[in-house]
């Protein structure tokens, strides 16, 4: 037997300190994978957060089921306002949208009107979130809905009022008729307590006709989206609970190495008396 003490996971030792009386619920909208791991699954294989994904392609939930482990379940709800609306279905599936595809608008980059080429429409009835009895608790949002984010915050606002940490997909140049953009997007969850963090990442794409690859397509490039974290207003910290405190500075910390939002959820908790007044030091010194 080997002497060797294997070093504590930081998702432990972080969780000692703060003392959650449960794992961070995570709720995953449009959880179909693309590209990109999901921002928490460091969280997640450490088994520190539990998921609920919400997918409504047949094809791709079941890709995530096939796949998920016991602190996962995906659903097949198609999270919107209640309403029945036309899913668009295009050429790549990641341009797929409530929305229909806006052609003029498309046409200014490169590559766009070809991926974003409609090839069926379906009816797709869609449920609120406040209507979805699965989720008891929601911490952490992630949000990546093709357009559809303003209605299912408008949708959700019981549920989200328990949330203190959203990622949300935001658009800056409209891909889709009538698509609520950043400004709305970020006066809905203003209204609702959350304010803008910072950028997780950021999407550019060469302005159309520059090719990839073109001499020029690193001084010709338009900001399409970005995902954006937001975060409770930190000036306003005594209207969240000391459990809400907890799990804002562990997901803070744990998904998005925000350590000043997880300070500020520490010193609000030594405040209040639910942490030693050590806990600012040994948090900085870990």
């Amino acid at each position: 037997m080997s002497g060797t003490i294997s070093p504590r996971r930081e998702s432990d030792r972080l969780a000692d300190l703060l003392g959650p009386t449960r794992l961070t619920e995570v709720v995953d909208i449009g959880a179909n994978p693309l590209e990109d791991e999901p921002p928490y699954l460091a969280m997640l294989r450490e088994g520190a957060c539990r998921v609920t994904g919400f997918e409504p392609q047949p094809e791709a939930i079941e890709r995530l089921r096939s796949a998920a482990g016991d602190l996962e379940r995906y659903l097949p709800y198609a999270i919107g306002d209640g309403a029945t609306h036309t899913l668009h279905l295009c050429a790549s599936s990641g341009f797929s949208s409530l929305y229909e595809p806006d052609p003029a608008q498309l046409e200014l980059l490169v590559d766009f009107p070809r991926l974003a080429t409609v090839v069926d429409r379906m009816p797709l009835p869609t449920t609120r979130l406040d209507d979805v009895r699965e989720i008891e608790l929601l911490d952490h949002l992630k949000i990546d809905v093709q357009g559809a984010e303003l209605m299912i915050f408008r949708g959700g606002r019981e549920t989200l009022a328990r949330a203190t940490t959203i990622q949300v997909e935001v658009g800056f140049h409209r891909l889709y008729r009538d698509q609520p953009t950043f400004a709305e997007i970020d006066l809905e969850l203003r209204e609702q307590g959350f304010v803008p963090q910072g950028f997780v990442s950021t999407k550019t794409w060469p302005i159309a006709p520059v090719q990839w690859a073109d001499a020029d397509e690193r001084q010709a490039r338009q900001l399409v989206e970005a995902d954006a974290l937001y975060v409770r207003d930190l000036t306003r910290l005594d209207l969240l609970d000391d459990e809400q405190l907890r799990h804002l500075a562990l997901v803070a910390h744990q998904v998005y190495d925000q350590r000043g939002v997880a300070l500020r959820g520490i010193r609000e908790l030594v405040r209040r008396g639910a942490l030693d007044p050590s806990a600012e030091e040994r948090y900085r010194a870990a």
